[in-house]
């Protein structure tokens, strides 16, 4: 049998996201390869090109223009910024792409509903980047639900534990700091949970509540005589934990840099941290999100589940705890560690569970199981974990139903929500 060809890929966006997925064309090369990108930064596109050996012809500064040109790719990669999902996406789909695209879908209920409509009326391939359904600790512990070993499931508490740096990075200095720009943070960072409690309970949730606020990162709690900028001197910089001088330095070659600046030298962080949102204090920023957030939410079957988001937690990663009427199944699923143990009821024994963990990509392999994913599903092959745009849309309508109950003190029914949203597919 001769050999299949690597799949032609574009990229839109060079971001972290997007450098995230192409990777997958270096490790293998003979599934995929990228053959363009479109990005706005120029520092960024050059880079790009440069670790993914792209001329000048296949690199363009924005989605439309790569779009418009001659077709290179069979399909997608749509890592833009957030706004820019609905327009690009609905382009490409009516131009025959099928396209990969990075969640959340639209910060738009409504948007996000129409890309769905958008791929089923036009039968192309829409698929999110709902990562945690191909990483192993989320497999392993969706088969020992399954499996039955649990009994009855009756509660299940999840958390969303976000490191105080990455909090400060991203949600108050970063990209996804203001509500009205890049949607509630409840969708941005959870509606990867409200997908994989879905994947692994399949119940539908009849209805939920919500709490949270703004907490901590306010003007009001800035240390006396706190500057607008961390680099403009602050009295209180040695025992600051988000003082982003030091915090910058000492992050190496760490991923949430690369958002800083491209350029590996002291001199341009530096020069970075003086002009972008990145260096001001994290008490005088133009942020607008929650640092902190609770959902509760009533099943179909009568199970019970909380999601907690906490932006102030002192690493990134997520716990889970799934309690049933035969044994309780609890783990952690992080970058420092990830385990996962069954304590039985009767016996009264606990059985740590073995994981075949994959830190080789980011989210514990979930980010190349995607890509995998993707790509065999472009070659008329099956993957069980890959769920429909229609499904992947179950997640984001969840998260705006949980913000619409937060603001309204209300619980929200979920057949009124999906009927009053007009998001009945």
């Amino acid at each position: 049998m001769p050999a299949r060809a690597p799949i032609p890929i574009a990229v839109w966006g060079a971001g972290l996201r997007g450098h995230a997925y192409a990777r997958y064309a270096l490790d293998h090369p003979e599934e995929m390869r990228v053959v363009a990108v479109a990005e706005p930064d120029p520092i960024r596109r050059a880079a790009f090109a440069a670790r993914f050996n792209l001329p000048d012809a296949a690199c363009f500064p924005d989605w439309q223009r790569l779009l418009e040109g001659p077709r290179q790719a069979e399909a997608l990669f749509n890592c833009t910024m957030d706004r820019l999902h609905y327009a690009s996406t609905l382009a490409a789909l009516e131009r025959g792409y099928p396209v990969l695209l990075e969640k959340p879908m639209s910060p738009v209920l409504a948007e996000s509903v129409a890309l769905v409509r958008a791929a089923e009326a036009a039968g192309q391939l829409l698929q999110i980047c709902h990562v945690l359904r191909y990483a192993p600790f989320w497999v392993t512990l969706r088969q020992i639900v399954h499996s039955g070993r649990l009994g009855q499931i009756i509660s299940v508490d999840h958390r969303e534990n976000l490191a105080y740096w990455h909090m400060a990075h991203s949600y108050v200095r970063g990209n996804w700091r203001e509500q009205a720009s890049a949607g509630p943070i409840i969708l941005t960072k959870c509606s990867h949970d409200f997908d994989i409690l879905g994947w692994i309970l399949e119940q539908p949730v009849v209805a939920l509540s919500s709490f949270g606020s703004l907490a901590h990162f306010r003007p009001e709690n800035a240390p006396p005589n706190a500057p607008l900028r961390c680099t403009d001197g602050c009295p209180v910089a040695e025992s600051c934990p988000f003082e982003a001088t030091r915090r910058y330095a000492q992050a190496g070659d760490f991923w949430w840099l690369n958002a800083l600046t491209f350029a590996p030298t002291a001199a341009a962080r530096r020069a970075a941290l003086e002009t972008s949102p990145y260096g001001r204090c994290v008490y005088h920023c133009d942020n607008d999100v929650l640092d902190h957030q609770v959902v509760s939410m009533w099943l179909a079957d009568q199970t019970s589940v909380t999601l907690t988001l906490n932006g102030h937690s002192d690493e990134d990663c997520r716990t889970v705890r799934l309690d049933g009427s035969r044994a309780t199944l609890y783990g952690t699923f992080g970058k420092a560690a990830q385990h996962l143990h069954l304590h039985d009821h009767l016996a009264g024994t606990v059985e740590a569970l073995p994981l075949q963990t994959d830190d080789h990509y980011g989210h514990g392999g979930g980010d190349a199981g995607l890509v995998r994913a993707f790509l065999k599903t472009l070659r008329g092959e099956a993957d069980p974990a890959q769920p429909s745009a229609r499904v992947s849309l179950e997640s984001h309508l969840l998260a705006f139903a949980a913000e619409a109950a937060r603001q309204a003190g209300q619980v929200i029914q979920l057949d009124d929500f999906r009927r009053l949203s007009n998001a009945v597919l």
